[in-house]
């Protein structure tokens, strides 16, 4: 039972802190810059996820902490990454020999192991960060391990306490009172304890509970009372600490080493050192100004890999663009129309910012946005009015509550099913054309578009033809049918081209590789279609769409 619910929650927090990975960049200011807090919390996550997805369906709970550890060390990104594995860790571990169904003891023994992993990971604690979080919410679980409280009230007691640590931070640590914030590596830890426990206890949407008039009365939820101390503001100055690099890699020893030793070394070199693992693998973080020679140190020693070298200068100065961007943009007076997209893939949120879509929303086949995260988008596009581009058949019933739900503006969805039918929706606008204008003349060019799409089998199923499609086939989709199966992704894209052009000649063919295709094999296919359909005209763009490896569509 606890070895399911880690599995199956897990990914829903590790989503929670991606959504919110942007407003997590923002409040980053301690120790300094140092990246992006919310991607790189979001990018360590991401690595248990994968790590976790491996394992076969019936791991056990060790099985699972093992993956935990091994998937948020290799993953683990900048300061917070790094010490977010090991809150991951401890807890993990914490949880092996938990009874089943757990307890409140559970908990509390989960995170006082935890504690100890993670205080002994950071030479210097500072407090005012994740790592105070961490210990309140421990000392938490430990007063209602011994008041008897249940399991679930213990979680909704330390996902509160959470946020109340949270909203402590400014009073612990002055660089963080002095620029508006709170610590950016606390919240992003509590929105996705948070998360864990909404999913864990069949729960959607943010813990309400009565704050705390210590912080402000009025707040429905925790998390609300945690922002409401915060009022970001823009800082020119570059205040971090003397070193500008971050410096981040994995290490395999060659042997046995000293490690008091080596984080001796590396506190020689700059600031913020970390080194965690065991023999012979470990992560090793650290702030310098010489990253050249903390790589030869290291060499010395054994081999490394996975090496990320940031610079922190840089990245203040861009967060502080940000928000300079988004207090212009608070001030603009609100347009008439605005946009609101969904991608799967970077290169299609590139493609459709570039065409005029102010927000757009990660989703896709296989993880749509809800209608919350959809709202919430439609919120931040400074318009009278917005409408929605689904891009997805089953974003679409999403879509039309979050319209239905906006309050403050006019919003309407041209139900598009695919990035393609967008884009030709967003082409048909015209200049200064009124709400009503813009929807009919984008729900009608989506409409005249015929898509195509690539993908792989999970499953034993049967083509449109009544051809039998095995688990591992390339599947060729012409508008919701699968009418080309084969085994060769270029023979069947080149399959499915073809016939559209024998049904119906077109002009034009915008086709977007996905993640799994390469740019030598995107340029073969390209080639390929050239050769075979010499009069049309071909826009090619790299999607980097996930589980389809070619979109298309031909006008």
């Amino acid at each position: 039972m606890i070895a399911k619910t880690v599995r199956t929650c897990f990914p829903i927090a590790a989503k929670a802190v991606s959504d919110s990975a942007e407003e997590i960049n923002k409040l980053n200011v301690f120790p300094v810059p140092d990246g992006d807090t919310g991607t790189n919390m979001s990018l360590t996550l991401a690595s248990v996820v994968k790590e976790l997805s491996s394992l076969p369906a019936d791991a056990d709970m060790e099985a699972i902490a093992g993956a935990i550890t091994h998937g948020s060390l290799m993953g683990a990104r900048g300061n917070s990454g790094v010490i977010t594995s090991q809150i991951l860790r401890g807890v993990a571990e914490g949880l092996v020999g938990a009874t089943d169904p757990a307890s409140a003891s559970d908990v509390a023994a989960a995170l006082r192991r935890a504690v100890k992993v993670a205080f002994k990971a950071v030479r210097k604690p500072v407090e005012g960060t994740i790592l105070t979080v961490l210990r309140d919410i421990s000392t938490r679980a430990d007063a209602c391990e011994k008041a008897r409280d249940s399991v679930e009230d213990t979680l909704d007691a330390v996902v509160v306490e959470a946020y109340q640590s949270v909203a402590r931070t400014p009073d612990l640590l002055p660089v963080l009172k002095e620029n508006g914030v709170v610590d950016s590596g606390a919240f992003g830890f509590a929105i996705f304890l948070e998360a864990f426990v909404n999913a864990a206890l069949g729960r959607e949407g943010h813990q309400v509970d009565d704050f705390s008039t210590t912080f402000d009365a009025g707040a429905e939820t925790a998390r609300e009372g945690a922002l409401d101390r915060v009022k970001i503001e823009a800082n020119d100055d570059w205040e971090g600490s003397e070193y500008r690099y971050c410096n981040e890699f994995l290490f395999k020893a060659d042997a046995p080493f000293d490690e008091d030793e080596c984080l001796a070394f590396l506190a020689s070199m700059g600031d913020c050192e970390l080194l965690v693992g065991a023999y012979p693998d470990y992560k090793i973080h650290v702030h310098s100004n010489t990253p050249n020679l903390v790589l030869e140190h290291m060499l010395k020693l054994g081999q490394i890999y996975e090496v990320f070298i940031h610079n922190m200068e840089m990245e203040a100065h861009d967060r502080t663009a940000k928000i300079h961007a988004d207090q212009e943009a608070a001030a603009e007076p609100a347009k008439p129309l605005g946009y609101v997209a969904v991608a799967a893939g970077s290169g299609e949120a590139e493609i459709l910012s570039s065409l005029g879509v102010d927000v757009v929303v990660s989703g896709g086949q296989t993880m749509n946005p809800s209608t919350a995260d959809l709202l919430e988008a439609v919120n931040k596009v400074n318009a009278e009015a917005v409408i929605i581009l689904p891009n997805n058949g089953n974003i679409r019933m999403a879509a039309e509550a979050a319209a239905s739900a906006a309050e403050d503006k006019r919003v309407a969805v041209v139900p598009t099913k695919t990035v393609p039918q967008a884009f030709s929706a967003l082409f048909a606008v015209l200049p200064d054309s009124s709400f009503e204008d813009a929807l009919d003349a984008m729900t009608e060019a989506a409409a005249e578009v015929r898509d195509g799409e690539i993908t792989t089998a999970v499953r034993d199923s049967a083509a449109s033809d009544g051809t039998p499609i095995h688990a591992g086939d390339v599947m060729g989709i012409i508008n919701d049918s699968i009418d080309i199966v084969g085994s060769d992704v270029k023979q069947v894209t080149l399959d499915c081209i073809n016939r559209m052009q024998e049904d119906e000649e077109g002009d034009s063919l915008t086709i977007l590789a996905g993640s799994d295709m390469d740019d030598a094999a995107f340029e073969e296919l390209l080639a390929a279609i050239e050769e075979a359909q010499p009069d049309l005209e071909i826009d090619a763009h790299r999607g980097e769409q996930p589980l389809y490896p070619v979109i298309f569509s031909i006008e």
